[in-house]
């Protein structure tokens, strides 16, 4: 069996996300038109969405390259407050100031390059960079779809075991609502995500 390549792992901060932009966007498009998320990704939807996140002056990337330095996976972070508005409402909802937790945001590598701990790398990474900025408490959200959706893969695995394995558990009551496109949809559509958190 052969074996997978090695992967670098460096964190971009402030001017390095702006130059990693077109390369993010080019993975949230190519991982997230798979199960749960079923994207169907445009540039200009990745230009709104990134740029409010590459504003942040908490905000990072965790870019996983391969040998020959191509960026073949990443993962984001912001202060909760600073990311999409509709992420912190259900905060602000249940009397929780936004303010005070740093939300990991996308999670993307490509499939030639799992199995090798990356997953769990930039969690680590991500988890460090919010405890540098003072934060005590991490989240972050995930996509809810019915159990018999006719697009979920027979073999999918499930993530929540290893998110528990973190540490990571879901927040009763902070569910949050994000429109995009679903695969085979003309025009976008609302979801649900769930929260889930633990204390850094």
């Amino acid at each position: 069996m052969a074996s997978k390549p090695d992967l670098g792992f460096s964190v971009l901060s402030a001017d390095d996300i702006a130059l990693a932009l077109d390369d993010l966007a080019r993975l949230r498009i190519a991982v997230f038109a798979g199960w749960p998320y079923l994207y169907d990704g445009d540039a200009a939807y990745e230009a709104g969405y990134l740029s409010r996140f590459a504003a942040s002056p908490g905000a990072l990337v965790v870019a996983a390259r391969d040998t020959n330095g191509r960026m073949v996976g990443a993962a984001t972070a912001a202060p909760l407050a600073d990311h999409a508005d509709e992420f912190a409402a259900p905060f602000a909802r249940a009397g929780l100031d936004p303010k005070n937790f740093f939300y990991l945001a996308e999670s993307v590598l490509l499939p030639g390059f799992r199995g090798q701990g990356a997953g769990r790398k930039f969690f680590e990474m991500r988890e460090a960079a919010g405890r540098a900025q003072g934060f005590a408490h991490a989240v972050f959200a995930s996509v809810i779809r019915p159990a018999d959706h006719p697009a979920k893969p027979r073999d999918y695995v499930p993530l929540e075991s290893f998110w528990r394995r973190l540490g990571y558990r879901p927040l009763d009551g902070l569910q949050a609502e994000f429109s995009w496109r679903d695969l085979g949809e003309t025009d976008e559509s609302v979801k649900r995500l769930q929260v889930w958190g633990r204390d850094l």
